[in-house]
């Protein structure tokens, strides 16, 4: 450290680190705690928590299909679908790209009624694309997926 020849410096050098007398400053990252992610980062995470209960369902990865979550569908509908907003979109396997989906996050909050109730409708959601992509029937993934229409 070094010394400080004038006591004025050392005093200003002090007053910096503790400004207005109210300690040292704390860490810049604190540990993670549910309230510091945002709800972006928590609809990723339920994704990945379906992915990873299909996996250990099937006793082995998923190669040949890729996940995205993108905030909302593009605007303007391809000729096949309908006209409602679609709440993801499977892309089948072309060439050497693999089988893609994308679940839209901002459509699937605004319908499901209940906070509470999002882990599972992103649960379907995830089975039903998979099975899609996979050329399965959604009971394969999970026996306990029942389709309510």
């Amino acid at each position: 450290m070094p010394e400080f020849t004038d006591a004025r410096s050392r005093a200003a050098r002090i007053r910096r680190r503790d400004r207005h007398g109210r300690g040292v400053r704390g860490p810049f990252a604190w540990p993670r705690v549910p309230v510091m992610t945002s709800r972006s980062d928590q609809f990723d995470e339920q994704v990945l928590d379906a992915v990873e209960r299909i996996e250990r369902r099937l006793c082995r990865p998923l190669h040949g299909v890729e996940i995205a979550v993108e905030l909302v569908p593009p605007s303007d509908p391809a000729p096949w679908e309908h006209r409602q907003v679609p709440l993801s979109r499977l892309f089948p396997a072309e060439g050497k790209l693999p089988a893609r989906i994308v679940l839209y996050r901002r459509p699937i909050e605004t319908r499901a009624e209940d906070p509470r109730d999002l882990p599972a409708m992103v649960n379907d959601i995830v089975i039903e694309q998979l099975a899609g992509a996979l050329n399965v029937e959604p009971t394969t993934l999970d026996p306990d997926y029942r389709r309510d229409d």
